[in-house]
């Protein structure tokens, strides 16, 4: 089981937006193009030097070849979205995660 990690840092002065963005528009869309099964937003509880919120959006998949499929189909109209609602006041950055065990 693979684990694609949003991690993102939004500015104050767009943060209710980003929040109703991604909770009612972003994630289910992500989800429905059928290459996750679940996904997660967490809070990341530091405080950033720079200001603004850190949120963590988790997004799991069956296979490292099911992520690149979404990477080369979808994951471009998704960036250029959230580029052109948040621009300089939206900083992400994605990991890819491998699941080991679960206990």
């Amino acid at each position: 089981m693979i684990i694609y990690n949003v991690t993102t840092n939004i500015h104050e002065s767009v943060h209710d937006q980003w929040m109703i963005w991604m909770q009612h528009k972003h994630i289910p869309e992500i989800l429905a193009t059928g290459k996750f099964t679940a996904a997660r937003l967490v809070r990341v509880l530091i405080e950033e030097e720079m200001g603004g919120v850190t949120y963590s959006a988790q997004y799991t998949t069956d296979s490292k070849e099911t992520l690149e499929k979404y990477y080369q189909e979808d994951a471009p109209g998704f960036r250029e979205e959230g580029t052109k609602l948040f621009g300089d006041k939206m900083l992400a950055f994605r990991t890819e995660l491998e699941v080991i065990s679960e206990h």
